[in-house]
C-alpha cells in the first residue's frame, strides 16, 4: 500500500475505527490504542481491496480482533465509569439519555447495536464480523432493545 493510499484510507476511516473500539472498551485511551494498532495493521497489510466497502469491512474486522486481543492482556486498563466518559454534545436531553443507556449496556449487546444502527451492517454481516450466528446477533439486538426500553421508561 502506498503512503498516499494509506493516508487517504486512514483519513476516511479512522473515526469509524475509533468509534468501534470505544464501543468495545468504553475507555478513550484503550480505544485510541486499538485504533492505532488497527491502522498499523492497515499500513502493514499486503492486500488489494476490491472497493471501499471491502476496506471498511476489513477495518472493522481487524479492529474487533485488536480489541479482543487487548481485552485479554493483563496490562489493559479497566473500564472507565460511565460518569467519566466524555459525552458528545447533544441538542436535547432525550438523545443524551439514549446515549447513556446505550453506553451502560454490556459489550455483548452494545457492540452489535452500534454496528447495526450506527455503522449500518446487517444482522448477517455483524454475525460474520463478530464470529456469531445470525440468530445470536438477532437475540442480542432484541435483548439490547428490551434493556434500552426498560431503562428509558424507568428513568
Amino acid at each position: 500500500m502506498t503512503e498516499s493510499t494509506f493516508t487517504a484510507a486512514a483519513e476516511r476511516h479512522l473515526d469509524m475505527v475509533y468509534r468501534v473500539a470505544l464501543n468495545w472498551f468504553r475507555n478513550g485511551a484503550d480505544a485510541e490504542d486499538a485504533a492505532q494498532m488497527a491502522m498499523l495493521k492497515l499500513w502493514q497489510a499486503d492486500a488489494d481491496f476490491a472497493d471501499e466497502e471491502h476496506l471498511r469491512r476489513w477495518l472493522v474486522r481487524v479492529t474487533l480482533n485488536v480489541c479482543r486481543d487487548m481485552s485479554r492482556s493483563p496490562w489493559r486498563r479497566r473500564t472507565v465509569p460511565l460518569e467519566e466518559l466524555p459525552e458528545p454534545a447533544f441538542s436535547d436531553e432525550e438523545r443524551r439519555a439514549v446515549y447513556r443507556e446505550v453506553m451502560a449496556l454490556p459489550g455483548k449487546y452494545r457492540v452489535p447495536l452500534y454496528l447495526y444502527y450506527y455503522e449500518g451492517y446487517s444482522v448477517a454481516e455483524i454475525g460474520e464480523l463478530l464470529r456469531l450466528n445470525a440468530s445470536t446477533v438477532q437475540t442480542r439486538l432484541a435483548r439490547a432493545r428490551g434493556r434500552l426500553k426498560l431503562g428509558l421508561t424507568e428513568g
